[in-house]
């Protein structure tokens, strides 16, 4: 499909600024309820040229044309597992044409999908909360014995995310139907993935209907207490903490850092880092200073994990000679940024200070340095720009992650549809909707309030109910429906 804008300036080559070492070499990404950037595990060592060819013909024709797997078909693609994971992560996002390549893919003679493939698939479907064709599929799986532990977390992920806890605890059974072990070490695997998720209700649920069936251990106990502080809940927190005592574990992390440090084993970057990190949580950052002084002074070395922590921490209080003081000592000390770093300091500068041009700086020394951005490099620079009303570069960093091959996700569209439609680019706005919707996404929650104020200012209060119009008379239903339902709340004022 062509983009409406071809915007140039935000090309990592051309990006202006001059580049300060101290600024620039040096990431606190939101993560979500998916592990990792964007939830997706998957890796693949598909040919760029081939996953390119095949993502413009999906891209192309998904919405415009219902002969894509016709022209797929004579394409002369030389189907393999890396190509059709490539492929599907550039659609994650987007789960209507990756399960349409998927089924087209599993149906070419000579191709069978194996366990990566499916995973990958599994794994849109779940975070697009598609549960019926997701258990379909693992029921799939599991007829072929492609079945693999990552299966299970992923479906018991998904259910657990959108409070399906029957359904949850359902995996369990699942696994014993199919002669998956289920022993500690699982049930904490799954607890872990709860926990990391801030889904302390359900991790809590899950270790009550379990705990007749497996004899808890430290790590169990350890898991529900950081579950618990991760979701801020200090009360179930200390209650896990009391019944560790009753049932004999007599450390809480503090504690047991301080056990390590005496009695060994000794503490390692991860320990310290846990440590470093919780201080700069709570705001602690003399505290979480002296701990890096001293993982230092036993013969640790920091990586960029422990530094992107202070340098979050200290950003957060606006304290900058700290923050470049940290990105200096990277440098001096060999240590190479990675990509959470580098999103730190683009969040750091555009929420904090409102400079998305040096967040630009900082995107282009990410590529510079071969660290691969993530859809959340580009968000947070999409909206930052258009916060500050600069629609060109809002719209110029868009085309920037799709020329990266970077598929959108709701976030994505939501500040793209947003800011066009300040700028009073409605029409455009909409055919970003209606691509939004095709692909299967739901459509956005904008700030209706702020749109009638500027629609009003602009002598156009009626602008949403004339758009639904002309979607209407156009064919487009759907869009028409949403951009309806958007003139009720401009007009309540919600």
């Amino acid at each position: 499909m062509e983009y409406p804008h071809r915007i140039r300036g935000f090309s990592s080559a051309t990006a202006g600024g001059s580049d300060s070492d101290a600024e620039i070499d040096s990431e606190d990404e939101a993560r979500g309820e998916w592990e990792g950037n964007d939830g997706f595990h998957a890796s693949s060592s598909g040919d760029p040229e081939e996953v390119d060819r095949v993502c413009k013909v999906i891209d192309e024709l998904f919405a415009l044309d219902r002969n894509m797997e016709a022209v797929l078909d004579e394409c002369g693609i030389h189907l393999s597992h890396d190509l059709v994971v490539a492929v599907l992560i550039r659609f994650q996002h987007a789960r209507k044409p990756a399960f349409r390549f998927f089924c087209w893919a599993g149906q070419k003679p000579g191709f069978a999908h194996d366990s990566r493939t499916y995973n990958s698939m599994m794994s849109i479907l779940g975070k697009t909360r598609q549960f019926e064709t997701m258990v379909s599929l693992l029921e799939e799986m599991g007829a072929k014995e492609l079945l693999t532990i990552e299966t299970f977390v992923i479906a018991f992920k998904a259910f657990a995310a959108a409070k399906e806890r029957k359904k949850a605890v359902g995996i369990f059974e699942l696994m014993k139907l199919y002669k998956f072990k289920v022993d500690v070490n699982t049930i904490n695997c799954f607890l872990d993935t709860l926990g990391k998720a801030k889904l302390g209700k359900e991790m809590q649920l899950l270790f009550e209907k379990l705990k007749g069936r497996f004899t808890p251990n430290l790590q169990t106990y350890t898991l529900l207490l950081n579950g618990w502080c991760s979701s801020k809940n200090l009360m179930e927190a200390g209650r896990v903490w009391n019944e560790m005592i009753d049932k004999g574990f007599k450390s809480d992390a503090i504690k047991l850092f301080e056990v390590m440090k005496a009695k060994g084993p000794s503490p390692n970057v991860r320990s310290y880092s846990i440590i470093i990190h919780d201080f700069c949580k709570q705001k602690k950052m003399k505290e979480a200073v002296d701990s890096f002084y001293e993982m230092r002074g036993s013969g640790c070395q920091p990586d960029a994990v422990v530094y992107t922590c202070l340098i979050t921490g200290f950003g957060n209080q606006k304290n900058m000679e700290m923050v470049y003081e940290l990105l200096k000592e990277m440098k001096e000390n060999g240590c190479t940024p990675d990509g959470k770093t580098y999103n730190a300091l683009i969040k750091l500068m555009t929420r904090q200070q409102r400079m998305p041009d040096d967040a630009v700086r900082i995107y282009k020394k990410m590529i510079q340095n071969g660290v691969e951005p993530s859809i959340h490099t580009y968000n947070m620079i999409m909206k930052s720009y258009f916060q500050m009303r600069n629609y060109d570069m809002g719209c110029a960093v868009w085309d920037e992650m799709i020329q990266k091959g970077c598929c959108p996700d709701d976030n994505s569209y939501t500040v793209l549809i947003g800011g066009l439609i300040s700028q009073g680019r409605s029409g455009e706005a909409c055919k970003y909707l209606e691509e939004m919707i095709e692909r299967g996404m739901k459509p956005p929650q904008l700030d209706f309030k702020k749109f009638a104020a500027d629609f009003s200012r602009a002598g156009k209060p009626d602008i949403f109910e004339e758009l639904a119009q002309k979607m209407k008379f156009a064919g487009k239903f759907e869009v028409s429906n949403v951009i309806a339902r958007w003139a009720e709340m401009v007009k309540k004022g919600i």
